[in-house]
């Protein structure tokens, strides 16, 4: 019995010894790095999914090194990790101060680009994200008009022709609803928006909305 109680004792002190060391390790606060030594470190916690960690790399090379080189380029690698994760307000808020930054920069387009793709694929619910449609085909005409011989055009036209159809599908949806309603004024007008968004609204197939979220759309 006593034997049993030494033992056990002995196990739990092994084991708080070894919770205290990892916890010691884990929080050693590390500063006064090179620039290099940061953005390794970011890298290999990407490739490692540890994105939490990534972050905070990316924040001390920034604080110590707001100037350096690797700055641009770890924004944007953050920014397509983040969207691979479908952390998609994380990726713009890295694509926000990217463009404030760095707006010279010859990646400028890239940067735009990617914004337009974080949006819309952060686009989820038809009928609740019209303003996120709105300001993303705001954004792809700003990009058609600055960026006309970028090489990420041919992806920016096939956003802009998914979303456009999404907006046609959503306009067709209130013009119906307010032709429920006997409000022919309202259908009018949002019938002429819907001429504008899309030539062929007959064209668009509904979306099919899964019978639990149909109630909320």
């Amino acid at each position: 019995m006593m034997k049993s109680f030494k033992l056990k004792n002995i196990l739990l002190i092994a084991c708080a010894a070894f919770v205290f060391t990892a916890c010691s390790s884990k929080t050693e606060e590390e500063y006064n790095k090179p620039a290099l030594y940061w953005y390794n470190k970011m890298l290999k916690q990407i490739a490692s999914a540890d994105l939490d960690e990534a972050d905070d790399t990316y924040t001390s090379l920034e604080s110590e090194h707001r100037n350096s080189p690797f700055i641009p380029s770890a924004m944007l690698i953050l920014v397509n990790a983040h969207i691979d994760e479908e952390e998609y307000a994380l990726a713009n808020f890295y694509l926000d101060e990217y463009i404030k930054r760095f707006g010279l920069s010859k990646d400028i387009d890239y940067a735009r680009y990617l914004k337009i793709k974080a949006n819309f694929l952060g686009f989820k619910y038809q009928f609740r994200d019209q303003q996120l449609i709105e300001d993303t085909l705001v954004q792809v005409q700003e990009f058609k008009a600055k960026y006309s011989t970028s090489p990420y055009m041919p992806l920016v036209d096939t956003i802009n022709a998914r979303l456009s159809m999404a907006k046609a599908s959503m306009d067709k949806e209130i013009v119906d609803l307010y032709k429920r309603k006997d409000k022919e004024a309202a259908a009018a007008f949002y019938e002429s928006k819907l001429k504008e968004s899309w030539i062929a609204p007959n064209e668009i197939e509904p979306v099919k909305v899964p019978f639990y979220r149909s109630i909320f759309e």
